[in-house]
């Protein structure tokens, strides 16, 4: 399958990462960039009109063609990126000159919208999480093999960060020992919930609330922390259990205002992952427990705190400041990483991808097995079981490994 990456590709990846070249607005480009890539936006709500802000800092990516139903919506996307907006999805893939398209619509559409834009034979960037549904999943997967050429990458954008790749590394280079498991959260106070002009809208503007096209918590929060993991571990999980309710916020919402997941790899390391959202405190963290140290991640930096019985001392590549006094006091040490938004990073692979045949980092593939991962979790949780992985159609990890 196209743009897969490999573990030696990987690792020339992060190498290039360390020196800014992948980074926009660094003055280290490997490449002076003189392509234009000609992107559509299919989805103008918050993430959508985030990434156009992002977009319009990166000369060599021009949105010319912007889409949503919504027609405020649709108004305020064409104002803020100068492109032509469109009120059917269907109509945008025909822009004339279009190269690519950027997805950001709710979950549950990212299914047909990747199958039609892979017929339409345009490069893809298909925000989280890939596509709600096991067989929905390996539809798009089926589709992108039967294609030539094009280059599929998914929004799991905290992953394509040089943070990211850096403790990717220090974990395969057994800086960190033997992985014992991981911690995750995402704590949030806020209900999710946001104001409807006209109540014929509900379902469309706070689509997360309901099952038809979210997956909750666990595919808009979680999911990146889940890509991570299984991208380190090189494997799916055996199974995953979860509990969750709506024990809060009691508005009519269908999904989770709160969740627990554990996830079991054959490897014998466990996962777990808390999402909730009506505490705030420590916000999200990924801590990575490994036998010699710990790694403590957030979206844009992160520390690492030796065990006391590491005898490991100086300074190890990416760690700033890691001096004997520190470790002996268990205090941590920053981890020296660019802080250019891992959007930028993410669409900047994109760009490179698509331009100069480089493998994109976040591929359709990870991006597959995350979805599976997510549908498991659903699962567990509505249905109160432990689902297993074997129960389910399988996505081969050697395409991510």
């Amino acid at each position: 399958m196209g743009n897969k990456l490999n573990r030696r590709d990987y690792l020339k990846l992060t190498a290039l990462a360390s020196f800014g070249t992948l980074i926009p607005g660094s003055t280290l480009y490997a490449h002076k960039p003189t392509e234009v890539l000609r992107l559509g936006i299919i989805g103008t709500g918050s993430r959508g009109m985030g990434v156009i802000s992002i977009l319009n800092e990166i000369p060599h990516i021009q949105v010319v063609a912007v889409c949503d139903i919504l027609p405020f919506r649709l108004e305020d996307a064409v104002n803020a990126s100068g492109a032509k907006g469109y009120a059917h999805y269907h109509d945008l893939l025909d822009h004339k000159g279009l190269d690519a398209v950027l997805i950001a619509t709710p979950f549950g559409n990212h299914g047909q919208m990747c199958l039609d834009t892979i017929a339409a034979q345009k490069h893809i960037y298909c925000e989280k999480t890939l596509v709600k549904g096991i067989a929905e999943t390996q539809q798009v997967l089926d589709a992108y093999s039967a294609s030539k050429g094009l280059v599929f990458q998914t929004g799991h954008q905290y992953n394509s960060s040089e943070l990211y790749q850096k403790v990717h590394q220090f974990i395969d280079e057994g800086y960190l020992g033997d992985i014992t498991g991981f911690v995750c959260q995402w704590n949030r106070n806020n209900n999710w919930r946001k104001p409807v002009p006209d109540p014929k809208w509900e379902r469309i503007i706070n689509w997360r609330m309901y099952h038809e096209q979210s997956g909750g918590l666990a595919a808009e929060l979680c999911s990146h922390q889940i890509d991570f993991i299984n991208r380190v571990l090189d494997e799916a999980p055996q199974q995953i259990s979860g509990t969750g309710g709506i024990d809060h916020w009691k508005d009519g919402r269908e999904t989770f205002d709160n969740i627990r997941l554990n996830f079991q790899y054959p490897s014998g390391i466990d996962a777990t992952f808390m999402c909730t959202t009506t505490n705030a405190y420590g916000g999200y963290q990924i801590r990575i427990m490994g036998s010699k140290a710990t790694a403590v991640l957030g979206m844009n930096g992160g520390e690492i705190y030796l065990e006391k019985n590491n005898n490991k001392r100086g300074v190890v590549d990416g760690v700033s400041g890691a001096t004997a006094a520190a470790w002996q006091k268990g205090q941590g040490v920053s981890i020296n990483a660019s802080s250019q938004n891992s959007t930028a990073q993410a669409l900047q692979q994109f760009y490179d991808a698509v331009f100069h045949g480089k493998k994109v980092y976040a591929d359709i593939n990870s991006g597959a097995l995350t979805s599976k991962c997510v549908q498991l979790s659903l699962d567990a949780m509505y249905q109160n079981k432990i689902a297993h992985w074997e129960d389910y159609a399988k996505l081969s990890v050697e395409n991510i490994s």
